[in-house]
């Protein structure tokens, strides 16, 4: 968004967020409790959130948002993480949506996009379609894990689209696809089942409709070339490659943050039955400075991989098979990693971690959580160790 100086270049649009991210750390660890108990973002959060931007940042200049690089973009998902994994969650899922405007008409993304408080969710498809009818769809659905419903003002809904004929639509090769359409959030109903064991301020509840009107220029096909409208180099990445650096990013974050706490612990701690602080265990220190490099490893690396990505979109080029899965499996190994030193710290930190009045217990719970979703799966691995043997699998989340 420009100022009264004039507009702003991206590397000074890429400071001031991430200084807004970080400048929010205070209030997201007061709010943790919380965030945690009533599986939401409090209003006082939500309020800091709009005020600083967050949910802007993948959106194009074109309707005020900050269209930054994810090189950049994923540093300020990483600063919220280690402030509170759930908000950054769905600062990373809102983001990642927000990429969708790229794909709509105009005046339906300023409509979508345009309030302070914009933020569009959406979830899993189970078995919802849209059924062609003049001027657009009939649609009706169900969809499962919406992180951040509970704030969204709009809620997209993934359906395999049925044509008059009650054939299923598909590409030229007979490939049934989804189209997302664009619902208000007052046309469906929140079925509120979110009871897990980490991430509960997602509050990624399951949401339905039933028969609802949606215009042909409220729905979109994201990622696909002959649908964009946005021509910056940001739009040639896929949802996918930013849910996976974002979401890899939230896991960098808690480790950071949960290393950065045991740290401070092992400083005054003396375990039970022994006369030495932590900090003098050789073990411990050890382990610290093995964590501290695997984390600053993965984190440059994703950084890194992102980086060369952007500068082959900037010249005007898809993203290569190569790019995604570099992306893919950057990210993957970052997520595993900050679990591993996640798992260290509640190794060795002893008693003190199980207790929730202490900083470790909530942030180890998120953590695993963020590597049961399904762009935390160490099986990507697979994916890409198969393509790069000549192999054939799925390339759903490349």
């Amino acid at each position: 968004m420009d100022d009264a100086t004039g507009p702003r270049d991206a590397a000074t649009r890429a400071a001031e967020a991430l200084s807004r991210a970080r400048a929010l750390r205070p209030t997201l660890e007061a709010a943790g409790p919380t965030i945690d108990e009533i599986c939401e973002a409090p209003p006082n959060v939500l309020e800091a959130m709009y005020d600083a931007r967050l949910f802007r940042l993948l959106l194009p200049l074109a309707y005020g948002g900050e269209e930054l690089e994810p090189a950049d973009y994923i540093q300020c998902v990483e600063a919220i993480a280690m402030g509170d994994a759930s908000v950054a969650w769905c600062m990373n899922q809102g983001s990642g949506c927000s990429m969708a405007s790229a794909f709509l008409d105009p005046a339906v993304a300023r409509e979508v996009f345009g309030p302070r408080d914009a933020v569009l969710a959406w979830g899993q498809l189970r078995g919802s379609k849209a059924v062609v009818v003049d001027g657009g769809y009939r649609v009706t659905g169900r969809w499962a894990f919406v992180s951040g419903g509970r704030h969204a003002t709009w809620i997209g809904g993934h359906c395999h689209v049925v044509e008059r004929d009650g054939s299923l639509r598909a590409d030229p090769d007979g490939t049934v696809f989804e189209r997302t359409m664009l619902l208000p959030k007052s046309a469906v109903r929140m079925i509120n089942e979110w009871d897990v064991v980490g991430l509960r301020g997602t509050g990624s509840d399951t949401f339905e409709v039933k028969d609802f009107f949606v215009a042909d220029d409220h729905s979109v096909r994201r990622d696909v070339d002959p649908e964009r409208r946005e021509t910056g180099p940001l739009y040639r990445f896929s949802t996918n490659n930013l849910y996976a650096s974002g979401f890899a990013s939230v896991a960098l974050g808690v480790a950071r943050a949960l290393l950065d706490d045991f740290i401070a612990m092992a400083r005054g701690k003396t375990p039970a039955n022994t006369d030495a602080k932590m900090a003098e265990n050789p073990r411990i220190q050890f382990e610290v400075a093995s964590a501290d490099t695997r984390l600053r490893a993965a984190r440059d690396h994703l950084i890194a991989t992102l980086r060369e990505a952007w500068d082959w979109s900037k010249s005007g080029q898809k993203l290569t098979l190569d790019h995604r899965m570099r992306i893919r499996t950057a990210a993957t190994h970052a997520i595993h990693t900050a679990r591993g030193v996640g798992d260290m710290i509640w190794y060795e930190a002893g008693a003190t971690v199980i207790y929730k009045s202490a900083p470790f217990e909530r942030r180890w719970r998120d953590l695993h959580t963020v590597t049961q979703q399904a762009q935390g799966r160490a099986n990507h691995f697979e994916t890409v160790g198969s393509l790069m043997l000549g192999g054939s699998p799925s390339l759903r989340f490349l």
